[in-house]
């Protein structure tokens, strides 16, 4: 078995991953948010391997960093100490200081580590390879990973999320138009469920009752009753719905819809949609959420350019250049990413 060191890593229940157009903005107006000088917004710019440091106060790039090749996404590690950037072509992870962007140390032979993610209790990673066409399962003692199981998982699986009893780990199969479930603990798939064409990002509501999934070759959210391996129903957004954040209002959650070029709101309490955000530049992708749960910043995959929208009005405000096919976003000063679950 491969083994890995890491840093000693307990999960902001934040991730990354994990995920940032225009119109003036007002420095003054964002000083309420209580941004920390130091902090950086931090930007894969996932065509040019390297990332983008942001100031979040006066939202101006202020440096760059050489990353491996493709940078697609990021997380946190558990002990919020470190932020992790798969570089899905150079095989590796890179380390970096989560609030100044500033590279720790570099992990090589982690193979085509596309998407990443650890279980909610810290014993698993696990990577995606979207162009190898497997998950690979890596168990995790605070300190080191050390890869378990390499799973053949056609075709191109891309996004990951977890059940919150620590054994399943949820996977989309954006070529084959599945989800997949693996059980972590003996590392073999319990099954598949055909859902649509393109699926992608996914997103588990409280209580880990639906897996919502974004449609990326459709206009929809596919709900998905897990338990019962049922496709429940599917929710109009916009053409190629891809990702979600979480708004933390313990209600709505956003989806990106990177063909459409909008941003929808969904109420995962109803199963519906609740609004839309239109006026975006093309592709948005991942999104973070600013800690005063104001702001929503969002990669624009299509047009090197990151954008802040203000939620109470619903609209972009500013827009800000960065590198070439910007995707993975974190900033430290954010709000949760996973909603809470319920008593």
């Amino acid at each position: 078995m491969s083994h890995f060191p890491i840093f000693s890593l307990t999960r902001k229940r934040a991730a990354a991953a994990l995920l940032a157009g225009g119109l003036a903005c007002s420095a003054l107006a964002h000083a309420d948010a209580n941004v920390n000088p130091n902090d950086k917004v931090i930007v894969l710019d996932s065509g040019e391997a390297q990332l983008s440091l942001i100031d979040e106060a006066s939202r101006t790039v202020v440096g760059t960093e050489p990353t491996g090749k493709e940078p697609h996404h990021l997380m946190i590690t558990p002990d919020g100490q470190s932020l992790i950037v798969a570089d899905s072509v150079s095989n590796d992870l890179l380390f970096l200081d989560p609030h100044s962007g500033k590279v720790q140390r570099r992990v090589e032979g982690i193979e085509d580590p596309y998407q990443l993610g650890f279980s909610p209790d810290h014993k698993w990673f696990v990577t995606a390879g979207l162009r190898l066409d497997r998950v690979d399962i890596y168990s995790y003692n605070g300190h080191d990973v050390t890869l378990v199981k390499r799973i053949p998982l056609a075709k191109t699986p891309s996004h990951i999320t977890f059940a919150s009893d620590n054994k399943t780990a949820f996977v989309t199969l954006q070529d084959t138009g599945e989800v997949a479930a693996i059980d972590l603990p003996t590392q073999t798939v319990l099954w598949k469920l055909h859902i649509g064409n393109t699926p992608a990002g996914l997103w588990m509501t409280p209580g880990d009752k639906y897996l919502l999934v974004g449609m990326t070759g459709e206009d929809d959210v596919a709900v998905v009753d897990w338990h019962n391996r049922t496709l429940v129903k599917k929710i109009q957004t916009g053409r190629g719905a891809h990702n979600f954040r979480n708004l933390d209002d313990g209600k709505h959650i956003a989806v990106s819809n990177r063909v459409e070029s909008t941003i929808s709101i969904l109420d995962y309490t109803t199963l519906t949609k609740f609004a839309d955000i239109t006026g975006l530049r093309p592709g948005p992708d991942d999104m973070e959420l600013s800690a005063d749960k104001r702001y929503l910043w969002v990669t624009f995959r299509f047009a090197k350019h990151v954008g802040i929208i203000d939620l109470t009005t619903r609209k972009l405000i500013d827009t800000i250049a960065v590198g070439r096919s910007p995707h993975g976003i974190y900033f430290a000063n954010s709000a949760p990413f996973y909603a809470p679950n319920p008593d």
